[in-house]
């Protein structure tokens, strides 16, 4: 059985809750003050731009970049055209027009150079259920596997919904032998919810705000499900008792593992938790039997790399490999989970020759995915040996909240050698030489670069001197990276 604990670290500027399992990190979310999730908001948006040729349209929410809405995202009424893939381009242009005002729901947070992601299909979530205004039907999540248990639940909203048949729903895992009152009280407040949300929406301006997701700490109560959870330990008193109101009001079952934590040592020092983070920005992730992974995370995909590293194994070679992928699948499930990495991800197991143990590692990541979330899918190994993989991304990755481009190398990991600068200084003093008059050049670059010259490089640079017939003068700026260099004429 898996027990999970959830920790709550609050400061002015940000709030994280870490998902422990069994004692071990497996998610982080952090949330600042200063740039708040927007999954979940519903907006007011401006058409500003709409584009037949992609079939979406930008549309400015208030942000500093327009978000992006695309046709198969926009609600139709019954008489109106159905946008589907196979949409001719003059579709978008008849269901949107520029300056047109509709309101939007963020699907995904803004992500790199990308604005946000919307669509008009608004959902609104509470502990129990998922409200559609735009739907009718009542469906079921796909975790709940127990049809008798499926039935009771589509009963109990069908009766909790009356004739009037507003809106439809989807029925949350966490509803799983739930009471019927719980979730009629549930429907109840998503219906009052939606009213209020209608009525905002009719009096709106350009690029407001309708309604604002919950905090952190509230949404990932809601979401998360309670049957594992032992305990939730908060480090401020003042979120712990907005935390035990909201608890005690959606979520009584939890009341009992709600606790405050007053130690002077940071809660999740207790656990390991910043350690974890720190390591789970590199790209090694060291397996226990000696092995390791390679992770690399890039614009268009992620790679995941397995090797045996130093692990050498006890009968034979395949059994090594198999034992190494077999416990590399865990490892990969932890991190996607913790990185929160989506979107593409390709991993390269060790190849392995023997078809049951392909099989056998395939079952074991479909295995620990089921713990995951996000919405994954997962292909067969393929002919080159590659495992590729799906995971819904809808926030920013840990790197991405945590972390900036490199500066110096401008994202590539690597800058270039002292040599090549020092021959790109050579070619560029050949070209200033024979463009412009000068009795001599300088040049100013990183002590690298200047030390080279002044040492492997002297005689080279001693017959160009000869060759353009000019003294050249080094100069050391220390605030200079090793690849920027000028070439002054004096």
């Amino acid at each position: 059985m898996i027990t999970v604990e959830l920790l709550v670290n609050v400061t002015p500027q940000e709030v994280r809750v870490a998902v422990v399992e069994n004692g071990m990190l497996q998610e982080v979310f952090i949330e600042r003050a200063r740039r708040r999730g927007l999954v979940g908001n519903i907006y007011n948006g401006v058409v500003k731009r709409v584009l037949p040729g992609m079939q979406a349209a930008f549309v400015d929410i208030g942000l500093e970049r327009a978000a992006f809405l695309h046709a198969s995202d926009i609600a139709v009424a019954d008489n109106e055209i159905r946008i589907d893939h196979a949409a001719s381009s003059e579709s978008i242009t008849r269901l949107l027009q520029e300056g047109q005002q509709i309101p939007v729901q963020v699907i995904k947070d803004p992500l790199g150079t990308k604005g946000a992601r919307l669509t008009t299909h608004i959902t609104i979530p509470s502990r129990y259920l998922v409200f559609m205004p735009e739907a009718h039907n009542i469906g079921v999540s796909q975790r709940i596997e127990d049809e008798a248990e499926r039935q009771r639940l589509r009963d109990v909203v069908a009766v909790a919904r009356g004739d009037d048949n507003i809106g439809g729903y989807i029925v949350r895992t966490a509803a799983e032998n739930a009471g019927d009152e719980a979730i009629a009280s549930d429907l109840r407040f998503l219906q009052r919810l939606w009213a209020s949300v209608q009525a905002r929406i009719a009096v709106a301006g350009p690029g407001e705000v309708i309604h604002e997701d919950l905090p952190l700490v509230l949404r990932v109560l809601r979401d998360i499900s309670d049957a594992d959870v032992e305990k939730l330990r908060i480090d401020s008193r003042e979120t712990f008792q907005r935390v035990d109101s909201f608890v005690r009001k959606f979520t009584p079952e939890l009341a009992d593992k709600l606790e405050y934590y007053p130690g002077e040592r940071p809660i999740f020092d207790l656990y390991g938790v910043d350690d974890e983070i720190q390591k789970a920005l590199e790209r090694k992730v060291q397996l226990k039997s000696g092995g390791h992974l390679v992770i690399d995370q890039t614009e268009a995909m992620t790679t995941i790399d397995v090797n045996t590293g130093a692990y050498v194994g006890h009968r034979n070679l395949e059994e090594t490999i198999f034992k190494t992928n077999l416990e590399a699948t865990q490892a990969i499930v932890r991190q996607l989970r913790l990185r929160n990495l989506g979107g593409i991800i390709i991993i390269d197991f060790i190849d392995m020759q023997n078809e049951e143990h392909k099989r056998q590692v395939l079952r074991a990541l479909e295995k620990h995915v089921e713990r995951d979330h996000s919405n994954c899918h997962i292909s067969e190994i393929s002919s080159l040996g590659l495992v590729q993989m799906t995971r819904k991304r809808t926030r920013e990755s840990l790197e991405h909240v945590l972390c900036e481009t490199c500066p110096t190398c401008g994202g590539r990991a690597t800058i270039k050698t002292a040599e090549t600068v020092c021959y790109e200084i050579s070619r560029e003093i050949l070209r200033e030489a024979r463009q412009f008059d000068s009795e001599q050049l300088l040049v100013l670059a990183s002590q690298e670069v200047v030390d080279l010259f002044l040492d492997e490089e002297s005689t080279g640079l001693a017959e160009l001197e000869t060759f353009i017939g000019k003294p050249i003068k080094l100069q050391v700026e220390a605030l200079y990276t090793q690849e920027q260099f000028d070439v002054v004429l004096l």
